[in-house]
């Protein structure tokens, strides 16, 4: 009798939308959005959209690195010179090469085994609260903050396309590894984690210097207006 094999694991991970945040103030930034999806067993939800800033993937690859040993991480693409260039042109290269490093993080088996990973891509916890969670120290484990964030609103992934696919309804089954018994429910709010929470000021970041943006009307025009506005730590 003849067997069929079993399915090939593919995961899709896209950098887009890059963002001003808090614009026209001293501590505005660029945030950009990460879309994943993915038949891999080895992530909670199978499709998750979430923003994050060059500063926090600084420190994700200081975390991959300490976790990982000899295996080596893959490169970020390198800070700014502010106003060195076309502020278009750098956003745009850079939002390629944080794609391209996360790309090979996902492909890597031992950097894909690391839970503060899982929580950068598919939760929207600050770093503070990432760190405060991998050593339970938080309110939720890390898969519970990957369920509660994927049936929260915050759960519909959209795409460059405009296309909106629901992470908690409609495809649930095989869309998370446990919890499949919160299919069809509304989820609980979040707990706060005011208790744990530093202010962003104490994270490691080397970068601060890369953190000045030019106004929105650098961005290119096509910047898709309906991805979450997410407040910074």
């Amino acid at each position: 009798m003849l067997g069929y094999p079993d399915q090939e694991e593919l995961t899709t991970v896209r950098v887009q939308d890059p963002r001003v945040q808090n614009e026209g103030s001293w501590n505005s930034y660029v945030d950009y959005k990460i879309f994943l999806h993915t038949n891999s067993k080895a992530f909670t939800a199978k499709t998750s959209c979430v923003r994050r800033r060059y500063r926090e993937f600084v420190w994700l690859k200081k975390r991959l690195q300490k976790n990982a040993g000899l295996v080596p991480v893959p490169e970020l693409p390198g800070k700014s010179t502010f106003f060195a260039g076309n502020t278009d042109e750098f956003i745009e290269k850079r939002r390629q090469g944080l794609q391209q490093f996360l790309e090979k993080v996902v492909q890597n088996v031992v950097l894909l085994s690391d839970s503060q990973l899982h929580l950068f891509l598919q939760s929207q916890l600050s770093v503070p609260e990432i760190e405060a969670c991998v050593q339970g120290r938080g309110p939720l484990s890390v898969t519970d903050a990957i369920l509660h964030y994927a049936m929260s609103n915050c759960g519909w992934a959209q795409e460059e396309d405009g296309h909106s696919s629901l992470l908690a309804r409609g495809d649930m089954g095989g869309s998370f590894d446990r919890g499949s018994h919160l299919a069809g429910s509304s989820a609980e709010p979040l707990p706060h984690w005011s208790d744990i929470s530093m202010e962003d000021s104490q994270l490691e970041s080397p970068d601060s210097e890369e953190e000045a943006c030019p106004s929105a009307g650098l961005l290119q025009a096509g910047s898709m207006a309906s991805a979450d506005r997410v407040k910074e730590p």
